[in-house]
This record gives C-alpha cells, structure tokens and sequence, in this order.
C-alpha cells in the first residue's frame, strides 16, 4: 500500500506517519506546507526511511499535488491537512477558508484526476480517507451524543470550513464517484501536538509556573481521545470502511474542561510537586465567542463495523502525555517561543480543589 498523506508534519498526521511506516509494506509521501504548527522533528524516528518520502508543498497548489500523484502513484490518501485551532479562526478566518475549504477542493480535484487515468482494478482499490472533526455538529445539549446522522450545525469559522470540506469530500464521491470516506473525531491530545492547544497549554504551563488558563467557568465539556487511539481508528476506516461512509470517533472520555486542568494538575503533583498545589495556577479568563457547550461522541458505528475502540482511558492518557513532556523539552521549548499563545482578559482566580 502506497498512502499519501496530507499535513503528515502536524499533531495527529505525524503521528499518522509514525503508524503507517510501521506497518509492513505501507510507504507513505507526507505532503506538509510546514506553517507554524508543524514540525518535522516530530517525524525523526522515521526520517531517512527507505518507506517514507517527505515533500513540501501546498494542498492549494494543483501542478504539485499533480506531480506527487505522479511520482508516488499512491492507493490511498489520508488527508489531514488543516488549519485547525478554533482561537486563531476567530481572530482571522481567511487562512481557514484557503486551507480547509480550498485546499481540500484541489486536494478532491487532484485526486480524481489520478484515479480516473488508473485501471478499473486500481480505481476499486483506491480511498480517500477525509479526516475531520466533531466541531461541525455544533454544541450539545446536556444529554445525548453526536453520531453520523448527527445534522451539522459548525459554530466557529473553523468548524465552518471543516463543514464545508466534509460536504466537498461528501459531492465528490456522489458527482463523480471517487471513493471516499470521513472520520469525525473527538478532541485529540497526546504527545507532539502544538503548545496552543489546552492539554499541552495547561501541562507546559503549569511546569513553567505560569498561570494556567480556563475560559469562562470551565464547564464546558469534550470527549477526549488519545491521539494513538485515534490513528487505529484512521487506519481501521481506511482499509475496512465502507466507501461513501462517515464514521465519529470518539475516546469515550467526556470531562469538562476544569476537570481535564484539575486532573493535569494532579498527576504534575506527583510527577513535580512544588510549595502549592498546581491547581492554584488556574486562572478563568474571558470565555471566547461562539464556546460550544458540549461535544459527546457515540463511536458505536464504528465499533460495531470496524471492531474499533479505545486502548487508552483518559486516565491513562494524560499520564502518558505528562510524562512526555515533561522528558521532551527540546522539542516544545522553542515552539513556544516562536508561537506565543495569547488569551482573553483574566475574568477570575480561583483555587480548585
């Protein structure tokens, strides 16, 4: 198997990467623009590979992607490219229109112009596996949980541009037949992911005994999902999914986002403990526009078909993710010096116990 991956230099797609040149007889093409939040020192352990090619380029360029197509002649692509965090969407859209809405367009293009000049037995073969989000469903309520029949109701011009690429990815497969699949997935977090995002905010943070921030009251809630768990999953819906399906993933974890901090907070005791607890670092700041309340995922479709479901408890997970960064400051420290995160207004301080 030959897969093309997109955004393979980012959190989850290294990770990706990592995976599939693990498994025997997969060579992969990661295909990164390399902004910001990439890194290609998260891909080292592959790097030099004799199964792994890196080339950069951009999914909004056409006679590169025509050209990678070429060269690889990949059987699938797994395209995760995206700019994804919710923050920066609020604060300017554009790059989120041109990546996640545009790039996925020529990304569709490019592909279906390859899989229409291989042979009838190689079209068959052929996937497209879309990686998305659980964002474009919206807020939940105090019960129930997003699924596939779920209607899509994105709140932030990030879920938005997700949205529109699902339904992009969903007309390319029923105009012209280019046989594709998306996975929506719960919140992602493990080792390598970018320092903006809230676990590794709030662990990197806390060690450096900076305050740690929680928007609004911090009720609001997430299904986490350990970012190996989550590439099982990918690779589950890629080689055994049905063509023309979504499938949502999620980690079974659903925890609010005070209790996510509080649990970091109480591992870093016991990994670092210092004068005070750690949770006296949190610090509420203004909530963000557009905060969806609740995101819960039912991953029982794909557990069902697939036989997929998580290794990892959340329990388990953020001990794993502590511990690594906590060993890996090389690869962090200077991410957050290129990339500073800023926040809302401190509205309160609390003391969580």
């Amino acid at each position: 198997m030959r897969v093309l991956v997109t955004g393979g230099a980012g959190f989850i797609g290294s990770t990706l990467c990592r995976f599939l040149v693990g498994k025997p007889g997969v060579a992969v093409l990661n295909v990164d623009r390399l902004t910001y939040a990439a890194d290609v020192r998260s891909l080292g352990a592959i790097n030099g590979h004799a199964r792994y090619r890196f080339e950069r380029a951009d999914i909004c360029d056409r006679p590169a992607l025509d050209a990678a197509f070429a060269a690889f002649a990949p059987t699938a692509v797994m395209h995760l490219a995206a700019e994804s965090h919710v923050d920066r969407s609020i604060a300017g859209s554009e790059q989120f229109v041109r990546t996640n809405i545009l790039g996925t367009h020529t990304l569709l293009q490019a592909a279906r112009h390859y899989w229409q000049g291989l042979a009838q037995a190689e079209q068959h073969a052929f996937r497209f596996l879309h990686v998305s989000t659980d964002e474009v469903f919206g807020s939940l309520g105090a019960t129930g949980t997003f699924n596939e029949a779920t209607p899509y109701d994105p709140s932030s011009p990030y879920s938005a541009s997700k949205a529109a690429a699902d339904h992009l990815v969903r007309a390319w497969h029923k105009t012209y037949g280019l046989p594709a699949l998306i996975g929506n997935c719960s919140n992602n977090y493990g080792p390598y992911q970018f320092p903006e995002k809230l676990i590794p905010l709030t662990i990197l943070n806390a060690i450096e005994g900076l305050p740690v921030p929680v928007y609004g009251d911090g009720r609001n809630v997430r299904d986490w999902l350990y970012v190996d768990d989550h590439v099982q999953a990918l690779w589950a819906v890629l080689t055994r999914g049905t063509v023309g399906a979504s499938y949502t993933i999620g980690g079974s974890s659903e925890l609010t986002n005070l209790a996510v901090v509080t649990r970091i907070c109480s591992v870093l005791d016991e990994r670092r403990p210092r004068h005070r607890p750690h949770t006296d670092l949190v610090t509420f700041v203004a909530d963000r526009p557009g905060h969806d309340r609740r995101y819960a995922v039912d991953a029982g479709k794909i557990g069902a078909e697939l036989g997929w479901k998580p290794v990892e408890s959340f329990a388990s997970g953020i001990a794993r993710t502590v511990d690594w960064y906590i060993a890996n400051r090389d690869w962090w420290l200077p991410l957050r010096q290129r990339a500073p995160v800023r926040h809302a207004p401190v509205r309160q301080t609390a003391s969580v116990s």
